[in-house]
């Protein structure tokens, strides 16, 4: 594309302050199909002081100013959706109608989700002679991963821009060709100068410098937790805000009661889906020891119907994982659950078979797997799902919060109540119930080190709100 090379700062497509290139690489292919530019210090310089000079007047809109602008930024959007969807395929190797309806479109759902809560939210509320004034809390960096990129980006910049911020975006540099079109939707949608701006680099250099920015007031991160960590630590000098949403390992406890076939073939699927790379993903699955056996059955019929191939095939319900680095990673982990005992129920080291090229995964079930083990207790982030026996109800609720991540659990059973109940004891942020839609009103963010803070709706925009108590306002 013709702005790869380039950053949009203050309104307009600029040269880089450097000269670092970075390939972007196809996961199906192996191959560089784009070339984006990597920013330095005197690039984000750029950008915060731009949004800085902008925020002086866009703090100061008002709600129905900045629902006009979103009204026109999701128009803008959807002219571009097939590009969206297209350039996520290539450049995360997600299967084409996933690309198409649900990393392209959990964008759009965004957008219109902040539009929803704007013609609710109260700014302003009076409490005695006490005005509670909630304003924006300044010029925010956003960090975003490869791995549901439209998603994090506008879950972000959507309540960031309802709240009245200015914003500097640093999307992840392996797949940021859709984080370039998606600026190219704001400039067409006429965001003014300076409110958005965006920046391609690494984390190292870029992330850093954003982070640690004296102007800048609050950063949101989606990421590791590794990474998420460094960034707290870099912003922590200037006691900025700090948003998280960081990795996950999440329980999905099949109470004995439930309909097995349709539970384990469901969390089977649940776990795989974009290649396993998605941070709530029900990667864990409880199931009562008495049915254990009976669980791996059906879970060894529902991995095999799943056929990994090009993302534009339309037979392909996985596709590659995004890189190199993941495909070792993930080839690790299952090496160290064969290397500690874990039955292997499917899949395993190596490529499926007829796949010499692209970072593809065999989708792989572990078995008899044991709480103490490292696939137990470690995100792979791809197709590797773990089944775990339990004893009863108490002992699987016990299992399932032992775990130094929160940030989401799972809930299957015929009894609504029931799942209700075990849901309320869950130490996650998001408890899921037999499977639900997504809900794009719900919050979302974790326990413990999955994060901080929550994002979507009302809670994402509360996220870049002040408050200011004005005391003596009705008096």
């Amino acid at each position: 594309m013709d702005n790869a090379l380039k950053f949009y700062i203050d309104g307009r497509w600029v040269e880089p302050s450097g000269a670092r290139r970075l390939a972007v690489i196809n996961p199906a292919t192996e191959q560089a199909f784009a070339e984006i530019a990597l920013g330095e210090q005197a690039d984000v310089d750029a950008a915060v002081a731009a949004a800085r000079r902008a925020f002086a007047e866009f703090a100061f809109t008002t709600p129905a100013e900045r629902k006009a602008l979103l009204e026109r930024i999701l128009e803008s959007f959807m002219a571009r959706y097939d590009d969206i969807a297209a350039a996520i395929m290539q450049e995360v190797g997600a299967p084409q109608a996933l690309a198409h309806d649900w990393q392209a479109g959990i964008g759009k759902r965004h957008l219109e989700q902040m539009l929803r809560t704007l013609d609710s939210f109260e700014f302003r509320k009076s409490r005695g002679t006490t005005l509670i004034n909630q304003e924006p809390v300044g010029v925010v960096a956003l960090i975003t991963p490869w791995n549901w990129p439209i998603n994090q980006i506008a879950c972000k910049v959507a309540p960031a821009l309802a709240a009245g911020c200015t914003l500097v975006l640093k999307p992840s540099e392996i797949a940021p060709i859709n984080a370039l079109i998606f600026a190219e939707v704001m400039h067409d949608a006429g965001v003014p100068a300076g409110v958005f701006n965006l920046i391609n680099g690494d984390g190292p250099t870029v992330g850093a410098a954003m982070a640690c920015h004296p102007d800048v007031d609050m950063v949101s991160f989606t990421g590791s937790t590794r990474a998420g960590v460094e960034v707290a630590r870099l912003a922590a000098p200037t006691v900025k805000r700090v948003h998280q949403e960081l990795g996950g390992k999440s329980a999905n406890i099949l109470l004995d009661d439930v309909d097995l076939q349709a539970a384990v073939t469901a969390g089977v699927n649940g776990c795989f889906g974009n290649s396993g790379q998605s941070c709530n993903a029900p990667t864990r699955m409880l199931v009562p020891a008495a049915l254990h056996d009976r669980a791996v059955a059906i879970a060894r019929q529902a991995a095999s119907t799943h056929r990994v191939g090009a993302p534009d095939d339309p037979s392909t319900t996985l596709g590659p994982v995004i890189s190199e680095r993941q495909y070792r990673a993930i080839q690790r982990m299952i090496a160290i659950g064969i290397d500690e005992g874990a039955q292997l129920v499917c899949g395993g080291l190596g490529r499926p078979a007829g796949l010499g090229t692209g970072y593809y995964v065999q989708p792989t079930i572990f078995a008899g797997v044991d709480a103490q083990m490292t696939i137990a207790r470690e995100e792979i982030f791809g197709p590797v799902l773990v089944i775990q026996p339990y004893a009863d109800e108490q002992d699987a609720v016990r299992m399932a919060n032992d775990s130094v991540f929160g940030l989401a659990a799972h809930v299957q059973s015929a009894s609504l109540e029931r799942a209700r109940q075990v849901a309320l004891q869950m130490r996650a942020g998001s408890v899921y119930i037999n499977y639900p839609s997504w809900d794009p009103a719900a919050p979302f963010g974790g326990y413990k080190q999955s994060g901080n803070g929550r994002e979507y709706a009302e809670w994402g925009l509360e996220a870049f709100l002040e408050v200011k108590g004005i005391v003596g306002w009705g008096a």
